[in-house]
């Protein structure tokens, strides 16, 4: 664990160093919510349309901001393996566990900041906007987030251990620009319906933005929050599985 945790200390060192960092897992996403809430206003009431409302706006911005700590993660990854630092460390008494749990600690410690940061915003502009947030569901959202981090933590490291620091940002963005569109964020994916959403329905971004959304309105229906839960889960626990297990195939290949 001391290993871990050391590596884990300066893997966010190396994150705070670099401004790039703070734009995209943390500005970014605020600004996506300030000028999303903008175009809400916009929008007439007869519209019906309730996606960028404070609410629903917040819940998809905070799985959209974990799209971005994924390129982090695989940005890091790539990077270190490019150099000699992960070489000359494997050659000490660290094992793979000791390597992944010390990318993932900082990542979703990272992530946990980001949706913080992103919860505080949405109360300043529900406040403004005259929109109540319930405290208990706030938590609840911040809560369930976890998966969802874990998830995509989970695929920037496969990214980053399989490709090199050129190739990973790009393999992320598109996960980005897939997750974004395919996740329901930005727009109704379950009212659009047809093909749209039984796409959506097979991959797991659009269960991300329903688990997030039912819990900051503490609504526990089964196809709301329980499946999306339960599929969050397993696919989260799964790509863990996997990057720990691609991680440890490249290490012995390299030693």
């Amino acid at each position: 664990m001391k290993r871990t945790m050391e590596f884990a200390k300066r893997n966010l060192i190396e994150l705070s160093r670099d401004v790039l960092s703070y734009i995209f897992c943390v500005a970014f996403p605020i600004v996506m919510l300030i000028v999303m809430s903008v175009v809400n206003e916009s929008i007439p009431p007869q519209a019906g349309m309730t996606t960028f409302r404070i609410d629903n706006l917040s819940a998809g911005i905070i799985i959209f901001g974990h799209a971005f700590v994924m390129l982090f993660t695989a940005i890091l990854v790539s990077t270190d393996k490019s150099t000699s630092f992960l070489m000359r460390l494997y050659s000490s008494p660290m094992k793979s566990s000791d390597f992944t749990n010390g990318y993932i600690i900082p990542m979703l410690l990272i992530a946990l900041l980001q949706a913080l940061s992103t919860i505080v915003a949405s109360v300043v502009i529900a406040g403004i906007s005259g929109y109540e947030l319930k405290l208990p569901g706030l938590l609840l959202m911040l809560l369930t987030s976890l998966p969802s981090a874990l998830m995509f933590i989970s695929i920037g490291m496969i990214f980053g251990t399989l490709f090199n620091e050129k190739a990973a940002p790009g393999m992320c963005s598109v996960i980005i620009s897939v997750g974004s569109f395919l996740g329901g964020i930005f727009f109704d994916a379950e009212g659009v319906g047809g093909v749209i959403y039984r796409i959506c329905r097979c991959l797991p971004f659009i269960y991300c933005t329903k688990l997030s959304r039912s819990s900051v309105k503490l609504e526990f229906g089964k196809e709301s929050f329980i499946l999306p839960l339960v599929v969050v889960s397993a696919v989260a626990v799964v790509l863990m599985f996997l990057a720990t297990s691609v991680f440890k195939s490249r290490m012995n290949a390299d030693r």
